[in-house]
């Protein structure tokens, strides 16, 4: 069987993670697994601890390498990490590198993003170009076997697109009915081009804080 590997880290992003993991984990022929630096539990800094199966060093080659987000995401990317030199070597080996989020800029800071389309959250276009990506608002961006897609919730979009790339439209939209993937929010604030300038303004000044930004 192929191999589908998802990335985790401390503080991981539980909707970058689960959502995506839904879909590809229905994938006939590919078996998923989490990787993370050591195996065992690993927790958003919250209450959701997901078991990894693998340790970075029992991973050598996978044929789809997923990177979620989260604020760690940031540091790491920014600092290096064991996790980024990992993802340096694996993705030579992949059939497809993903990332949702923040996660793209893990992905950035290993060198798979120099020179092409990438997307990750609003909030991170301007940093996600300092790797040397070509920055895009779009909620999904491929280029050649990279896929990137946006803050959060667009992960569900990008296994969607993932899907049919590998299996054709008839099953990514099968696999869209089950998961009754319909949204409709509630308010026009997704996305910094709709929602109110002072939710835009209070959401940005909370991120710099936590980050640590001028």
């Amino acid at each position: 069987m192929k191999q589908i590997a998802m990335l985790l880290y401390p503080g991981f992003t539980p909707l970058d993670a689960i959502g995506p993991y839904h879909a590809l984990s229905q994938f006939p022929g590919y078996e998923f697994f989490y990787v993370a630096q050591s195996a065992g539990p690993i927790s958003d800094g919250g209450a959701t601890i997901i078991e990894a199966q693998k340790s970075i060093s029992e991973v050598s080659k996978v044929d789809i390498l997923v990177v979620p987000g989260g604020l760690p995401a940031i540091t790491m990317a920014r600092a290096g990490d064991p996790l980024i030199d990992w993802i340096a070597k694996i993705h030579p080996t992949t059939e497809w590198t993903i990332s949702v989020c923040t996660g793209a800029l893990m992905l950035g800071a290993a060198g798979v993003l120099n020179g092409i389309p990438a997307t990750t959250h609003w909030y991170s276009h301007t940093e996600l170009a300092d790797y040397g990506a070509l920055a895009k608002d779009d909620r999904v961006v491929e280029s050649g076997k990279v896929m990137t897609a946006a803050g959060v919730s667009a992960g569900i979009d990008m296994s969607l697109v993932l899907a049919e790339r590998i299996f054709g439209r008839a099953f990514a939209e099968k696999m869209q009915l089950d998961m009754e993937y319909d949204p409709k929010p509630p308010f026009n604030a997704g996305h910094p081009r709709s929602a109110p300038n002072s939710v835009v303004a209070e959401l940005r000044s909370l991120f710099d804080s936590v980050l640590k930004r001028d």
